[in-house]
């Protein structure tokens, strides 16, 4: 499909608006309902969306890491896999992640990892009691982990990572929704601060060895805390149910 390769390739920016219906039945040489389909596959697949109205059109939005994280989630739970199941690959990957970090590192992502455990910090100063601070929390965390896979230097596994990512992100959010505690910090949070301190000193002094096992072990032990409510058994659809 020549819309895709045009977004794939960046010849289609996100934001950009696709010319009207006539203009593309035009270029393409085909009919309206073969247009019609074209776009309403680009729409399932996040490359556009398209707004009703008399500003409305197809616009060029860029593909989303959520909607293959509900489609990889449904291939997986055909499987029967658990959110341990998914938990226990991101713990392999992004130690390894953070280990080619140390080796790849640029002065801003050290900026940024700090800006990150700074921002965490100040959160916990201020306490975690409001569904408000919760919230920031998640959102902090979801950050330091993404920072982590995607400045590695793999794009592959920074995609990778970020599938499992937003599943386990959901676990989170509907952990909060449910009021379940099993999910947030708690009395651990200026351990668990001390840690991401201690993986960015790995990762600024380029141990890569360092880095990933100190990772390896801080997931082992938060995993061990996101389950403690036995959610590990939950499969990836009733997440996205």
């Amino acid at each position: 499909m020549r819309l895709r390769s045009s977004i794939v390739h960046g010849e289609l920016l996100a934001g950009d608006v696709l010319p009207t219906e006539a203009r593309l039945m035009e270029e393409f040489g085909v009919s309206r309902p073969t247009l019609r389909e074209a776009i309403r596959i680009l729409e399932a697949e996040a490359l556009i969306s398209s707004r009703r109205g008399t500003r409305g059109g197809a616009q060029v939005t860029g593909p989303d890491i959520g909607v293959a994280a509900r489609y990889v989630g449904l291939i997986l739970q055909l499987q029967g896999t658990t959110l341990a199941d998914v938990y226990e690959a991101r713990m392999i990957s992004e130690p390894a992640c953070a280990g080619l970090l140390a080796e790849r590192h640029s002065e801003q992502d050290l900026r940024d990892l700090r800006a990150c455990v700074e921002a965490l910090s100040r959160l916990g100063d201020r306490g975690l009691d409001s569904p408000a601070a919760m919230s920031e929390w998640s959102e902090l965390t979801s950050r330091f982990h993404r920072l982590i896979t995607e400045r590695a230097g793999n794009r592959t596994l920074a995609v990778q990572a970020g599938v499992v990512r937003d599943i386990i992100d959901t676990h989170h959010a509907h952990a909060f929704a449910k009021g379940t505690r099993t999910a947030a910090p708690g009395k651990d949070f200026q351990l668990n601060l001390r840690s991401l301190e201690k993986l960015v000193a790995l990762i600024a002094a380029g141990d890569r060895e360092g880095a990933q096992r100190h990772w390896t072990e801080h997931m082992r032990a938060a995993g061990e805390g996101l389950f403690r409510d036995g959610s590990g058994e939950t499969t990836i659809v009733d997440l996205f149910a």
